[in-house]
Formats: C-alpha cells, sequence, structure tokens
C-alpha cells in the first residue's frame, strides 16, 4: 500500500514546493468570483479530498433517508397530522433539501478537487444552502415558540391551528427566499470559497454592500433565531 501512495504524496509535495495554489485548478470562466484571499493557500492534500468526499456522501445517505422517512411517515399516518407535527415535516423538507442539493456536487466536486459546474451552479448552489439552512433554523424556532407557548403559558395558551401553522411555514419560506435572492440581484453575492469545492456567500468583501448584508443576514437569520430559542428554552427548563 505504501508504493502506491508514495507517488501520490510526492506529486502533491511537489505542487506544495512549486507555490501552487487552491485556486489553480477553479475553471477560468470563474476565476473573477474568486477572492484574492484564497490565493495564499496551497492546495489540499488530495487525501483530505477524498475524505471530505466521502464524509459528505454518509452524511448525505443518512439525512435523505431518514428525513425521508421522517416525512413519509408523518405524511401518511393520520394521527400524527397535527399543527405542532407540521412544523416537524418542515423541518425535515429543508433539511431533505439542503442534503439533496448540496451532497451529490460536494461530492462530485472533491473527486475533481475544485468546482466542476461553472459560475451559475455555483450561485445556485449557495443560493439553495442559504435557503434551506434560513428555513431550518427559523423552523426550529417556531417549534421553540410552540412548546413555550403549550408547555409555559398551559390551559391559558391558543392552540396553534393547522392554518396557523401552514401561514407560519409560509413565512418561513418567503423570508428566506428574500434573504437568498437579495445576493442575486446585487447585495452581496455567492462565490467559491475555502478549497473551492463548494460556494456560499461572499463574506470577505470589505465593501459596504458586502458587510451590510453578511451584518443584517447574521442578525435576522443567526443571532435572533438563537436568542428567541435560549428564551424560550430557559422558560421550558423553569417550568420543568
Amino acid at each position: 500500500m505504501a508504493a502506491f501512495a508514495e507517488p501520490h504524496f510526492s506529486a502533491w509535495t511537489q505542487t506544495v514546493v512549486n507555490n501552487v495554489t487552491v485556486v489553480d485548478k477553479v475553471p477560468a470562466e470563474m476565476l473573477h468570483m474568486v477572492d484574492a484571499h484564497w490565493y495564499q493557500f496551497p492546495p489540499m492534500n488530495p487525501l483530505w479530498h477524498s475524505i471530505l468526499g466521502f464524509a459528505i456522501f454518509i452524511l448525505g445517505v443518512i439525512s435523505i433517508l431518514g428525513n425521508g422517512c421522517v416525512i413519509y411517515i408523518f405524511t401518511n399516518t393520520k394521527a400524527l397530522r397535527t399543527p405542532s407535527n407540521l412544523l416537524v415535516v418542515n423541518l425535515a423538507f429543508s433539511d431533505f433539501l439542503m442534503m439533496f442539493t448540496m451532497a451529490p456536487p460536494m461530492v462530485i466536486n472533491c473527486w475533481h478537487e475544485t468546482w466542476v459546474f461553472g459560475p451559475f451552479a455555483c450561485e445556485l448552489y449557495a443560493m439553495f444552502g442559504s435557503l434551506f439552512g434560513c428555513a431550518s433554523i427559523w423552523t426550529m424556532t417556531m417549534i421553540a415558540f410552540d412548546r413555550y407557548n403549550v408547555i409555559v403559558k398551559g390551559l391559558s395558551a391558543k392552540p396553534m391551528t393547522n392554518n396557523g401553522a401552514l401561514l407560519r411555514i409560509l413565512g418561513i419560506w418567503a423570508f428566506a427566499l428574500l434573504w437568498t435572492l437579495a445576493p442575486l440581484f446585487g447585495w452581496n453575492r455567492y462565490v467559491p470559497e475555502g478549497n473551492m469545492t463548494a460556494c456560499g456567500t461572499d463574506y470577505l468583501s470589505q465593501d459596504f454592500t458586502s458587510r451590510s448584508y453578511i451584518l443584517i443576514y447574521s442578525g435576522f437569520v443567526y443571532y435572533l433565531p438563537l436568542f428567541s430559542i435560549i428564551y424560550s428554552y430557559i422558560y421550558i427548563i423553569q417550568v420543568w
């Protein structure tokens, strides 16, 4: 095994010595999207690309099958079709779509050791990741609010109806779509990042447009849900 591994490792070592960067394998039509920050890093050892691709493949299979089972069971069992469970199904749905759209391209890119699908696919990939991530985060927030309403307020709470749950779900997706479409229309942008096998929101540019989006987005899509969930579960734990 060592005899087979040595040439591969030696080839990688030689590229590092020759000052090859992680950006060198990126297709020419995508170079305008790559921030200058990434040019300082050498290419990742091919072994790590293999490990990362394998890990993403396993996680993708587990997530797709697991969330697919949750969606199937909840939608085909009448007793489980409660307003609260609609939020659970929505969480499983967004998580399912997350891995369904993220995992296959990532595995293929790890095989090629760079992004190979072109600029537009890069933007779509990053947008889908942001969209489904935002939807999952706010669905978890709504589930926390629902538990707070049921457990903390008890009998005085107004129960959530099916229409109320569907309205919340519609609001979650509209909110997530609003935030994730913005970079496609000039408020920030989606770019290759890291080892160039994935794309995401541009968090390195220092211009006002990019920085304002990152700051406001993180406030509404990360910090506000985080503190809302913490607030809800603090009171839930106190009641228990």
